[in-house]
Protein backbone atom coordinates (compact mmCIF):
# COMPACT_ATOMS: atom_id res chain seq x y z
CA UNK A 1 0.00 0.00 0.00
CA UNK A 2 1.40 3.42 -0.93
CA UNK A 3 1.98 6.13 1.69
CA UNK A 4 -0.87 8.19 0.17
CA UNK A 5 -3.30 5.29 0.34
CA UNK A 6 -2.17 4.54 3.89
CA UNK A 7 -2.87 8.12 4.99
CA UNK A 8 -6.30 7.99 3.33
CA UNK A 9 -7.09 4.76 5.16
CA UNK A 10 -6.20 6.36 8.50
CA UNK A 11 -8.33 9.43 7.74
CA UNK A 12 -11.26 7.24 6.68
CA UNK A 13 -10.98 5.15 9.85
CA UNK A 14 -10.95 8.31 11.95
CA UNK A 15 -14.06 9.56 10.19
CA UNK A 16 -15.86 6.31 10.95
CA UNK A 17 -14.97 6.63 14.62
CA UNK A 18 -16.04 10.28 14.76
CA UNK A 19 -19.29 9.80 12.83
CA UNK A 20 -21.34 8.22 15.67
CA UNK A 21 -20.37 11.05 18.03
CA UNK A 22 -21.31 13.71 15.47
CA UNK A 23 -24.54 11.88 14.73
CA UNK A 24 -25.52 11.62 18.39
CA UNK A 25 -24.79 15.30 18.99
CA UNK A 26 -26.85 16.38 15.98
CA UNK A 27 -29.84 14.15 16.72
CA UNK A 28 -29.96 14.71 20.51
CA UNK A 29 -32.53 15.02 21.94
CA UNK A 30 -34.84 12.84 19.89
CA UNK A 31 -37.77 12.81 22.33
CA UNK A 32 -39.01 14.61 25.50
CA UNK A 33 -36.56 14.62 28.43
CA UNK A 34 -37.42 13.51 31.96
CA UNK A 35 -35.95 15.61 34.75
CA UNK A 36 -36.13 13.66 37.99
CA UNK A 37 -36.52 15.65 41.21
CA UNK A 38 -36.23 13.54 44.38
CA UNK A 39 -38.69 15.63 46.39
CA UNK A 40 -42.31 16.77 46.40
CA UNK A 41 -43.43 19.82 44.37
CA UNK A 42 -42.93 23.24 45.93
CA UNK A 43 -39.48 22.85 47.49
CA UNK A 44 -36.22 24.38 46.31
CA UNK A 45 -35.19 21.48 44.05
CA UNK A 46 -38.59 21.55 42.36
CA UNK A 47 -38.59 25.35 42.04
CA UNK A 48 -35.14 25.36 40.44
CA UNK A 49 -35.93 22.51 38.04
CA UNK A 50 -39.07 24.27 36.79
CA UNK A 51 -37.19 27.57 36.51
CA UNK A 52 -34.57 26.02 34.22
CA UNK A 53 -36.74 23.43 32.43
CA UNK A 54 -38.66 25.81 30.18
CA UNK A 55 -35.70 27.73 28.68
CA UNK A 56 -33.61 24.55 28.45
CA UNK A 57 -36.39 22.71 26.65
CA UNK A 58 -36.71 25.55 24.14
CA UNK A 59 -32.99 25.49 23.46
CA UNK A 60 -32.97 21.72 23.00
CA UNK A 61 -36.13 21.69 20.89
CA UNK A 62 -37.83 19.15 23.14
CA UNK A 63 -40.12 19.32 26.17
CA UNK A 64 -38.47 18.90 29.57
CA UNK A 65 -40.86 17.10 31.91
CA UNK A 66 -40.13 17.64 35.62
CA UNK A 67 -40.97 14.40 37.41
CA UNK A 68 -41.17 14.46 41.21
CA UNK A 69 -40.10 11.13 42.72
CA UNK A 70 -39.79 11.73 46.47
CA UNK A 71 -38.69 9.24 49.09
CA UNK A 72 -35.73 7.80 51.00
CA UNK A 73 -34.00 11.15 51.34
CA UNK A 74 -33.68 11.69 47.57
CA UNK A 75 -32.37 8.16 46.97
CA UNK A 76 -35.42 6.93 45.05
CA UNK A 77 -35.09 9.67 42.45
CA UNK A 78 -31.33 9.19 42.22
CA UNK A 79 -31.67 5.42 41.69
CA UNK A 80 -34.14 6.02 38.84
CA UNK A 81 -31.51 8.07 37.02
CA UNK A 82 -28.64 5.72 37.86
CA UNK A 83 -30.51 2.84 36.18
CA UNK A 84 -31.88 4.87 33.23
CA UNK A 85 -30.65 4.54 29.67
CA UNK A 86 -27.48 6.69 29.40
CA UNK A 87 -28.62 8.70 26.41
CA UNK A 88 -29.28 12.14 27.91
CA UNK A 89 -33.06 11.75 28.03
CA UNK A 90 -33.16 11.31 31.83
CA UNK A 91 -31.66 14.04 34.03
CA UNK A 92 -31.24 14.30 37.81
CA UNK A 93 -31.63 17.47 39.84
CA UNK A 94 -28.42 17.10 41.87
CA UNK A 95 -28.54 18.59 45.36
CA UNK A 96 -26.63 18.43 48.66
CA UNK A 97 -28.33 15.18 49.71
CA UNK A 98 -26.39 13.46 46.94
CA UNK A 99 -23.17 14.46 48.66
CA UNK A 100 -24.45 13.42 52.08
CA UNK A 101 -26.24 10.12 51.58
CA UNK A 102 -23.17 8.05 50.77
CA UNK A 103 -21.94 8.42 54.35
CA UNK A 104 -25.36 8.73 56.01
CA UNK A 105 -27.00 5.57 54.61
CA UNK A 106 -25.42 2.22 55.39
CA UNK A 107 -26.90 0.41 52.40
CA UNK A 108 -27.30 2.03 48.98
CA UNK A 109 -27.61 0.29 45.62
CA UNK A 110 -25.40 2.91 43.95
CA UNK A 111 -22.33 5.05 44.47
CA UNK A 112 -23.35 8.56 43.52
CA UNK A 113 -19.87 9.87 42.67
CA UNK A 114 -19.19 6.86 40.43
CA UNK A 115 -22.65 6.23 38.95
CA UNK A 116 -23.79 9.76 38.05
CA UNK A 117 -21.91 11.90 35.53
CA UNK A 118 -21.82 15.64 36.38
CA UNK A 119 -23.29 17.91 33.70
CA UNK A 120 -23.65 21.48 34.98
CA UNK A 121 -24.17 23.56 38.08
CA UNK A 122 -27.25 25.71 38.56
CA UNK A 123 -26.96 27.71 41.78
CA UNK A 124 -25.51 27.90 45.28
CA UNK A 125 -27.45 29.46 48.14
CA UNK A 126 -27.55 29.65 51.94
CA UNK A 127 -29.90 27.70 54.10
CA UNK A 128 -31.97 29.82 56.45
CA UNK A 129 -32.63 29.08 60.11
CA UNK A 130 -36.26 30.09 60.59
CA UNK A 131 -38.90 29.60 63.27
CA UNK A 132 -42.63 29.82 63.59
CA UNK A 133 -43.48 33.27 65.05
CA UNK A 134 -44.97 31.53 68.11
CA UNK A 135 -41.44 30.53 69.14
CA UNK A 136 -40.31 33.30 71.52
CA UNK A 137 -36.68 33.40 70.35
CA UNK A 138 -35.74 36.32 68.10
CA UNK A 139 -32.01 35.56 67.84
CA UNK A 140 -29.85 32.46 67.57
CA UNK A 141 -28.59 32.97 71.13
CA UNK A 142 -32.16 33.23 72.42
CA UNK A 143 -33.10 30.09 70.48
CA UNK A 144 -30.23 28.14 72.02
CA UNK A 145 -31.36 29.25 75.48
CA UNK A 146 -34.96 28.32 74.64
CA UNK A 147 -33.92 24.82 73.54
CA UNK A 148 -31.83 24.28 76.67
CA UNK A 149 -34.77 25.37 78.81
CA UNK A 150 -37.04 22.93 76.92
CA UNK A 151 -34.86 19.85 76.17
CA UNK A 152 -36.49 17.38 73.77
CA UNK A 153 -39.55 19.59 73.31
CA UNK A 154 -38.44 21.60 70.26
CA UNK A 155 -39.34 20.03 66.90
CA UNK A 156 -36.81 20.51 64.09
CA UNK A 157 -38.48 19.88 60.73
CA UNK A 158 -36.50 18.95 57.63
CA UNK A 159 -37.14 18.22 53.97
CA UNK A 160 -35.98 14.63 54.48
CA UNK A 161 -33.29 12.44 55.96
CA UNK A 162 -29.86 13.32 54.64
CA UNK A 163 -30.78 16.64 53.03
CA UNK A 164 -28.68 19.74 53.62
CA UNK A 165 -31.69 21.01 55.58
CA UNK A 166 -31.43 18.02 57.93
CA UNK A 167 -27.64 18.07 58.24
CA UNK A 168 -27.51 21.84 58.77
CA UNK A 169 -29.71 21.23 61.82
CA UNK A 170 -27.58 18.29 62.96
CA UNK A 171 -24.46 20.44 62.69
CA UNK A 172 -26.17 23.11 64.77
CA UNK A 173 -27.15 20.55 67.41
CA UNK A 174 -23.62 19.15 67.54
CA UNK A 175 -21.97 22.56 67.84
CA UNK A 176 -24.37 24.00 70.45
CA UNK A 177 -25.34 20.93 72.48
CA UNK A 178 -29.06 21.62 72.15
CA UNK A 179 -31.59 18.78 72.21
CA UNK A 180 -34.13 18.98 69.35
CA UNK A 181 -36.42 16.30 67.93
CA UNK A 182 -35.80 15.79 64.21
CA UNK A 183 -39.02 15.43 62.17
CA UNK A 184 -38.28 14.52 58.52
CA UNK A 185 -40.78 15.23 55.73
CA UNK A 186 -40.95 14.14 52.10
CA UNK A 187 -39.74 17.51 50.84
CA UNK A 188 -39.54 21.18 51.80
CA UNK A 189 -43.15 21.98 50.92
CA UNK A 190 -44.80 19.74 53.57
CA UNK A 191 -42.14 20.75 56.12
CA UNK A 192 -42.91 24.42 55.46
CA UNK A 193 -46.65 23.76 55.71
CA UNK A 194 -46.25 22.33 59.20
CA UNK A 195 -43.84 25.08 60.25
CA UNK A 196 -46.30 27.74 59.09
CA UNK A 197 -49.09 25.94 60.95
CA UNK A 198 -47.07 25.82 64.16
CA UNK A 199 -46.75 22.04 64.17
CA UNK A 200 -42.95 22.41 63.94
CA UNK A 201 -40.72 24.96 65.62
CA UNK A 202 -37.61 25.40 63.48
CA UNK A 203 -36.42 24.61 59.96
CA UNK A 204 -32.99 25.09 58.34
CA UNK A 205 -34.52 25.40 54.89
CA UNK A 206 -32.93 26.15 51.53
CA UNK A 207 -33.39 29.88 51.10
CA UNK A 208 -35.19 29.80 47.70
CA UNK A 209 -38.24 27.93 49.01
CA UNK A 210 -38.56 29.99 52.22
CA UNK A 211 -37.57 33.52 51.33
CA UNK A 212 -41.12 34.52 50.32
CA UNK A 213 -42.52 33.41 53.68
CA UNK A 214 -39.79 35.31 55.54
CA UNK A 215 -40.36 38.48 53.54
CA UNK A 216 -44.09 38.21 54.15
CA UNK A 217 -43.53 37.88 57.91
CA UNK A 218 -45.12 34.43 58.09
CA UNK A 219 -41.83 32.99 59.38
CA UNK A 220 -39.11 34.59 61.49
CA UNK A 221 -35.58 34.33 60.12
CA UNK A 222 -32.97 33.92 62.85
CA UNK A 223 -29.91 33.47 60.64
CA UNK A 224 -28.45 32.26 57.37
CA UNK A 225 -26.07 29.32 57.41
CA UNK A 226 -23.27 30.63 55.18
CA UNK A 227 -20.14 32.29 56.57
CA UNK A 228 -21.27 35.66 55.16
CA UNK A 229 -24.66 37.34 55.17
CA UNK A 230 -26.90 36.89 52.14
CA UNK A 231 -27.43 39.89 49.84
CA UNK A 232 -31.05 38.75 49.55
CA UNK A 233 -31.57 39.25 53.31
CA UNK A 234 -28.76 41.60 54.38
CA UNK A 235 -30.25 42.32 57.81
CA UNK A 236 -30.36 38.65 58.78
CA UNK A 237 -27.20 37.59 60.66
CA UNK A 238 -25.23 34.40 60.09
CA UNK A 239 -25.39 31.46 62.48
CA UNK A 240 -21.61 31.86 62.85
CA UNK A 241 -22.10 35.26 64.49
CA UNK A 242 -23.51 33.36 67.48
CA UNK A 243 -21.87 29.95 66.88
CA UNK A 244 -18.29 30.57 65.66
CA UNK A 245 -17.15 28.20 62.92
CA UNK A 246 -20.62 27.19 61.77
CA UNK A 247 -21.04 27.10 57.94
CA UNK A 248 -23.32 25.30 55.51
CA UNK A 249 -24.70 26.03 52.06
CA UNK A 250 -26.85 24.39 49.42
CA UNK A 251 -25.72 23.71 45.85
CA UNK A 252 -27.71 22.43 42.90
CA UNK A 253 -27.02 21.15 39.41
CA UNK A 254 -27.67 18.47 36.81
CA UNK A 255 -26.42 14.91 36.53
CA UNK A 256 -26.99 12.03 34.10
CA UNK A 257 -26.28 8.28 34.17
CA UNK A 258 -22.64 7.32 33.76
CA UNK A 259 -21.69 6.30 30.21
CA UNK A 260 -23.84 9.12 28.80
CA UNK A 261 -22.00 10.24 25.62
CA UNK A 262 -19.62 13.13 26.37
CA UNK A 263 -20.95 15.13 23.41
CA UNK A 264 -24.45 14.97 24.93
CA UNK A 265 -23.10 16.16 28.28
CA UNK A 266 -21.23 18.96 26.49
CA UNK A 267 -24.41 20.07 24.69
CA UNK A 268 -26.39 20.15 27.94
CA UNK A 269 -23.62 22.02 29.74
CA UNK A 270 -23.41 24.63 26.99
CA UNK A 271 -27.16 25.29 27.00
CA UNK A 272 -27.43 25.47 30.79
CA UNK A 273 -24.48 27.84 31.11
CA UNK A 274 -25.92 30.14 28.46
CA UNK A 275 -29.20 30.18 30.40
CA UNK A 276 -27.24 31.14 33.54
CA UNK A 277 -25.60 33.98 31.58
CA UNK A 278 -29.00 35.56 30.92
CA UNK A 279 -29.36 38.66 33.16
CA UNK A 280 -33.04 37.82 33.67
CA UNK A 281 -32.10 34.39 35.06
CA UNK A 282 -29.37 35.90 37.26
CA UNK A 283 -32.01 38.26 38.66
CA UNK A 284 -34.48 35.43 39.30
CA UNK A 285 -31.86 33.40 41.14
CA UNK A 286 -30.86 36.46 43.19
CA UNK A 287 -34.49 36.99 44.16
CA UNK A 288 -34.45 33.42 45.47
CA UNK A 289 -31.27 34.11 47.40
CA UNK A 290 -28.93 32.21 45.07
CA UNK A 291 -26.00 32.92 42.76
CA UNK A 292 -25.39 31.16 39.41
CA UNK A 293 -23.09 28.13 39.57
CA UNK A 294 -21.70 28.38 36.02
CA UNK A 295 -19.22 25.50 35.71
CA UNK A 296 -17.84 22.94 33.28
CA UNK A 297 -18.83 19.28 33.86
CA UNK A 298 -15.38 18.68 35.36
CA UNK A 299 -15.67 21.68 37.68
CA UNK A 300 -19.13 20.63 38.84
CA UNK A 301 -17.73 17.15 39.46
CA UNK A 302 -15.14 18.78 41.69
CA UNK A 303 -17.88 20.49 43.70
CA UNK A 304 -19.60 17.12 44.19
CA UNK A 305 -16.38 15.45 45.39
CA UNK A 306 -15.50 18.31 47.76
CA UNK A 307 -19.00 18.55 49.23
CA UNK A 308 -19.19 14.77 49.68
CA UNK A 309 -15.96 14.86 51.69
CA UNK A 310 -17.14 17.85 53.76
CA UNK A 311 -20.50 16.36 54.68
CA UNK A 312 -18.97 12.99 55.49
CA UNK A 313 -17.15 14.74 58.34
CA UNK A 314 -20.41 16.36 59.49
CA UNK A 315 -22.26 13.02 59.40
CA UNK A 316 -19.49 11.38 61.42
CA UNK A 317 -19.40 14.33 63.82
CA UNK A 318 -23.16 14.18 64.37
CA UNK A 319 -23.28 10.40 64.68
CA UNK A 320 -26.28 10.26 62.34
CA UNK A 321 -26.84 6.94 60.55
CA UNK A 322 -29.74 5.50 58.55
CA UNK A 323 -30.20 1.81 57.76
Amino acid sequence: MSATLSRRAVIAAGALVAFPAISRAETYPSRPIRWIVGYTPGGTTDVLARLIANPLGKRLGQQLVVENRPGAGNNIGTEIVVTAEPDGHTLLLVNPANGINGSLYKKLTFNFVEDIAPVAGITRSPNIMEVNPKVPAKTVAEFIAYCKANPGKVNMASSGLGTSVHMSGELFKAMTGVDMVHVPYRGAAPALTDLLAGNADVLFDNLPSSIGHVRAGALRALAVTTSERSPALPDVPTVAEAVPGYEASAWFGIGVPKRTPPEVIARLNKEVNEILDDPAMVKKLAELGGTPLRLSPQEFGGVIVDETAKWKKVVEFSGAKIE
